[in-house]
């Protein structure tokens, strides 16, 4: 059993740092625009690509639950921001537009729920970063997106807080060895059922079902999810629908799954983050490419320098190791 655990949190938070590394090239770009330049993108296009804001916020609330386990409280987690991000040691202060108007917000001494409640708070930014919250919660989708709603009220409100519980929850399941349905069952189960995120998962799961594989089901995924209308696309509901019609459409296959991610557009270092930190619990780090693996497995801290560094694959183990031990107290 703790070898097993070890090997799918490995591949959970592995799969997430090559998903955001890899996705980084075709980030902003349209689905159009993608096929244009490279065709189809089927690995790294540079050696020096690495995990950027995706991974480094992951790690960051990995060490936030790390250390505080079930006590984590969302006051600790904006005291943790306030030191670690918004401090002068930091080199990069905050990744997309939700962290740095949270920055925004902490700094003019607003407290979570409200710090979160800004102009960008449906961004995917907690949705990025919620996948070790699943992990530790292995089994128990409802105290994975407890635990990310804690974390979450600190810089988003809304569909951003929904997104990053379904993207938690479906992580929860992946890591019991689920199949893809009860991933998205148990995202599902976690958000209120008329919200965006929802029925955007539920479209995508419809149009993902009736494809062949995941390159058919791209262009009708993108056509029909994509908020065209809008310029930026860090948009959760969007980002994370898309990510599960991928992997319902590539049937929870790791590299199927971040490819697809990757070639969709939008925001696909995002997508492909969600992506592979679903399907990386679910097939283990045994499956996943080594030599992806060796772009992404220690943290530069670019964004965040606190974790600077840090190994990824140490970081899974203490999130096993609590994934195992909160297993046996339930």
């Amino acid at each position: 059993m703790v070898d097993d655990m070890v090997r799918r949190a490995r591949g959970s938070l592995i799969g997430l740092a090559i998903g955001d590394a890899i996705g980084s090239p075709t980030e902003g770009k349209t689905i159009t625009q993608i096929r244009e330049r490279w065709g189809r993108v089927t690995d790294f296009l540079s050696p020096d690509q690495s995990g950027t804001d995706d991974t480094e916020y992951a790690l960051f609330s990995a060490s936030l639950l790390s250390k505080h386990g079930r006590e984590l409280t969302s006051k600790i987690v904006a005291e943790r921001w306030r030191r670690d991000i918004i401090s002068r040691d930091n080199r990069y202060k905050g990744a997309g537009f939700s962290e740095m108007m949270t920055i925004a917000n902490l700094n003019a001494g607003l407290e979570p729920p409200l710090s979160g409640m800004h102009l960008h708070s449906w961004s995917d930014g907690l949705a990025m970063r919620a996948a070790p919250y699943g992990i530790a919660a292995c089994g128990d989708p409802t105290l994975a997106a407890s635990l990310t709603e804690i974390d979450g009220s600190v810089s988003h409100a809304g569909e951003g807080i929904y997104s990053g519980q379904a993207v938690a929850a479906a992580v929860a399941m992946s890591m019991t060895g689920a199949g893809v349905d009860e991933w998205v069952n148990a995202a599902l189960a976690v958000i209120p059922r008329d919200c965006w995120t929802s029925r955007a998962i539920l479209s995508a799961a419809e149009i993902a079902r009736k494809s062949e594989d995941v390159w058919s089901a791209l262009e009708p995924l993108y056509n029909h999810l994509a908020c065209h209308y809008y310029y930026w696309s860090d948009v959760a509901p969007e980002a994370v629908s898309l990510a599960f019609g991928i992997l319902i459409a590539a049937r929870g296959e790791y590299v199927d799954s971040v490819l697809g991610a990757i070639n969709i557009g939008r925001d696909t270092d995002t997508i492909a983050a969600i992506a592979g930190a679903i399907t990386g619990a679910s097939v283990g780090i045994d499956a996943i490419p080594n030599d992806w693996i060796e772009h992404v497995k220690e943290a530069k801290g670019t964004c965040i320098h606190a974790v600077a560094g840090v190994d990824i694959r140490c970081v899974a183990d203490s999130l096993a190791e609590m994934a195992i031990k909160w297993s046996k107290d339930r």
